[in-house]
């Protein structure tokens, strides 16, 4: 080919050169940013538990569904982080995790309220400034159970409460998990006789000290038992139910078990069991830390919302025996807000039963 016919190649060529060159630079600029962050990426998502525990079981059939809804479908891999009963998750979530959206946590759902009333010194976060992405349940199905051995003395919740009440032992993790904190306000808050023993390091080995015998039981959520402890709800189980709580009414597999409220004499005892109520709706959260971009922060919460509308998440959950009842992330946030705007009276008698943990 000659020169001048090259020229007139260029000529007719250099036009559509430019415009696909423009093509490509505007789509780099017009991409996603949130897509562009994500895509490839691997999220670490913290579990203030160890495995086999409740909030185990939800972070992983949390982490097999949420990326595919966030923009770029990042890898969810799920690190376990116990400790203090998931104090040490939700301390390093908030001061040391990165706080771009690379890393999501959860951890027990009282641990907001304990913040709160400011009753543990090693709380090191503000749970107003969490960036909340919703809670997979929100008690609105499940509800609070104290499970004692059949060997127990006590075979009737009547028995621990009032005058020469049976004394029951049970087992914790630490302050800010509901076992624990339950316990603290069914005895010191309802006169329960209750001894408490905290201090084990997550659920699977508190399931083990009841059956051991080591204890005489343990208060946990219903759906954490039907994920992890069938046996539990069986004839041949080694224990009963003696106690419900979380809730307003009992919770209909189990009409013939007395609430916690059946045994509130007091406007204090009912206002107190109200705060717990409200914490309770939680559940399950799981959050981001503090001030990670605004635009990520919304891709999360959207994603998590359309989440708890997949069939395919809502079909395992039920083959997992776990509550899904979702509440996202915004609602957490108001939920929070209405606890911190609880009477002042309340709080202060919330804050010394919390606080005689350390007695």
């Amino acid at each position: 080919m000659g020169r001048r016919n090259w020229k007139a190649v260029l000529r007719r060529c250099l036009p559509m050169l430019a415009a696909a060159a423009f093509s490509v630079s505007a789509t780099a600029v017009c991409a996603d940013p949130v897509e562009a962050f994500y895509r490839g990426r691997n999220v670490t998502l913290i579990v203030g538990y160890g495995p086999g525990g409740g909030y185990d079981v939800y972070a992983r059939h949390f982490a097999r569904h949420f990326g595919k809804y966030i923009p770029g479908q990042p890898t969810i891999v799920v690190q376990n982080m116990p400790g203090a009963g998931s104090l040490v998750a939700a301390n390093h979530l908030y001061n040391a995790a990165a706080r771009d959206g690379s890393t999501i946590g959860t951890f027990a759902r009282d641990m907001a309220l304990t913040a709160l009333l400011q009753a543990n010194p090693n709380i090191r976060f503000d749970p107003r400034k969490f960036t909340w992405i919703g809670t997979p349940a929100s008690s609105a199905e499940d509800v609070y159970l104290t499970f004692v051995r059949k060997e127990a003395a006590a075979k009737h919740a009547s028995a621990v409460f009032g005058a020469g009440a049976m004394e029951v032992v049970l087992g914790g993790t630490g302050s800010g998990s509901g076992g624990n904190d339950w316990a603290l306000l069914l005895r010191d808050g309802l006169g329960m006789r209750i001894k408490l023993i905290p201090g084990y390091r997550d659920s699977s080995a508190l399931f083990l000290a009841v059956e051991r015998g080591e204890i005489d039981g343990r208060s946990l959520d219903y759906s954490a038992v039907r994920s992890s402890r069938p046996l539990w709800l069986q004839p041949e189980s080694p224990v009963r139910v003696l106690l419900q709580f979380g809730r307003m009414t009992r919770h209909r597999d189990f009409p013939d078990v007395p609430l916690a409220r059946d045994f509130a004499t007091t406007p204090e005892q009912i206002a107190l069991l109200d705060l717990a109520d409200l914490s309770n709706t939680l559940a399950r959260p799981f959050t981001a830390p503090p001030d990670i971009p605004a635009d990520r922060a919304a891709a999360l919460r959207k994603a998590f919302l359309a989440m708890g509308a997949d069939a395919d998440y809502r079909a395992e959950g039920e083959k997992l025996r776990i509550d899904i009842s979702p509440m996202g992330g915004e609602e957490i946030a108001k939920v929070i807000e209405r606890m911190a705007a609880t009477p002042p009276a309340v709080f202060a008698r919330m804050r010394t039963i919390r606080e005689s943990a350390s007695k």
